[in-house]
């Protein structure tokens, strides 16, 4: 059994692992935390599965609770509409990505959510459904209509806000990944958009271009 913690004691706990450096790095990606994620990681590891003590940190509005919240949650345990009241407090990127992996794509609403934020007017929110979309695509695409994605890819990828634009291009390079039949179109499109062309990519990490990023997994796939 995990051991009972209290809220107030979780919370000393990381505010006790507070580094300005860590806080000054995350802040350049909108995260406005000082807990190094390995040892977030660790306090989670220790606590186990607890679904009160989540939603008790959850609602701190806390970035660093919140990140810990969706490691000792129960992801089966929350309703439909408590998960889409979460996603649209999840400002912070890190608990955005965090919540749609860890949590909604475990989730039993996860097909239900998808197709109701996929066409939110909040750019937040719908990057959410585009995440769940390109899910479907690589592993579950039965259903979907790859043409009509590619369609709007074309169409707004390339002015959407950045969080909504990366959703997007994940979508097109899995398309081109996964489904050889649209990997011309899906090539054609990140080539003439150049969404991401010049992103900093490090050295040994494949760019987030989704020409590149296409053509180099379909290389690993067929083993040269």
């Amino acid at each position: 059994m995990a051991p009972e913690s209290s809220l107030d004691a979780v919370l000393a706990e990381l505010a006790a692992l507070e580094d300005p450096r860590a806080r000054e790095v995350n802040e350049k990606h909108g995260d406005d935390h000082g807990v190094n994620l390995s040892k977030l990681r660790a306090v989670a590891k220790r606590l186990k599965i607890q679904q009160d003590l989540s939603r008790e940190l959850w609602s701190t509005g806390d970035t660093a609770a919140r990140l810990l919240s969706l490691l000792i949650c129960r992801p089966k345990d929350f309703g439909k509409n408590e998960l889409d009241s979460m996603l649209r407090e999840a400002k912070r990127p890190k608990v955005h990505d965090w919540f749609v992996n860890y949590v909604v794509k475990k989730s039993p609403f996860a097909e239900d959510l998808r197709v109701a934020w996929f066409a939110d007017p909040d750019p937040v929110v719908s990057s959410a459904g585009w995440a769940l979309t390109a899910e479907r695509v690589a592993k579950r695409p039965e259903g979907l209509d790859l043409g009509r994605l590619l369609d709007i890819i074309e169409a707004e990828m390339k002015d959407a806000p950045d969080r909504l634009q990366w959703a997007m291009n994940n979508c097109l390079a899995q398309i081109g990944i996964e489904h050889p039949e649209y990997r011309p179109r899906a090539l054609d499109i990140g080539e003439r958009l150049e969404v991401l062309k010049d992103y900093p990519t490090p050295p040994n990490c494949t760019s987030p271009f989704a020409p590149a990023w296409i053509n180099e997994m379909v290389r690993r796939q067929a083993g040269n």
